[in-house]
């Protein structure tokens, strides 16, 4: 479904006389149908730089990155036009960032039911209810899910990110350290709905922070500067 084909990223720092910082240098890797690949490696690897290239808020500095989309064909994500890599978010890319950026004024519930209404076409009563059933799996309870995420822990930030990100079951799903600030036991949850997405199709590329975890959940672990295992 991906192949990322010497896949390079440099980064010019004009606060610092244009200094140049390689994130990246000659990635290449493949990503089947339904596959779970673990990015591994030490801290300013590049493994978030990766996800952010694929998911084009990076544009990679040289390389290819190409994708099997449903509905456009193999497209190369390095090089396509943005109003195409806009469509494929919408339609096919998920991805769950390490921090949750706040929606002013938009209550938890509406954040995770928009994505069913909007990409799903499901209608707005269905999607609120079965947005309210994740959430409350996710131990975000009935009594603020009508409150707005600005105001709660980041932990429960972080559960409504990942819910928005899940539950319309996207087709290619990238996970940048998804668990990061959550207890074990909403860990856990989060494990099981991931399980869940994978058994249903959706494949996915992701990043942890603890290595048992990612041996645990992914099919296979690709080490940043090593090699696949």
């Amino acid at each position: 479904m991906l192949a990322l084909d010497n896949l390079t990223k440099t980064f010019h720092i004009h606060t610092l006389g244009n200094k140049v910082i390689e994130a990246l240098r000659g990635i290449s890797l493949e990503v089947a149908p339904g596959e779970f690949l673990g990015l591994s490696g030490p801290s300013g690897a590049g493994k978030s730089t990766i996800l952010k290239c694929i998911y084009r808020t990076y544009l990679p500095t040289a390389g290819d990155i190409w994708y099997e989309s449903r509905d456009c064909g193999r497209i190369n994500l390095a090089t396509t036009a943005n109003r195409t890599v806009l469509g494929l978010r919408s339609r096919e890319l998920g991805y769950v960032s390490q921090f949750f950026h706040v929606i002013p004024r938009v209550s938890a519930l509406e954040v995770v039911a928009e994505p069913l209404v909007t990409r799903n076409g499901i209608l707005p009563s269905v999607a609120r209810r079965k947005a309210a059933e994740l959430l409350q799996r996710l131990q975000i309870p009935p009594s603020l899910m009508d409150a707005y995420p600005a105001t709660f822990s980041g932990g429960e930030q972080q559960r409504v990110n990942i819910a928005k990100a899940v539950i319309w079951k996207p087709r290619l799903l990238l996970l940048d350290e998804p668990t990061a600030s959550l207890d074990l036991q909403a860990t856990a949850v989060v494990m099981e709905i991931l399980r869940e997405l994978k058994k249903e199709g959706t494949t996915m590329i992701g990043i942890f922070h603890r290595q048992d975890m990612v041996r645990q959940i992914t099919d296979r672990l690709y080490e940043i500067g090593g090699q696949q295992l």
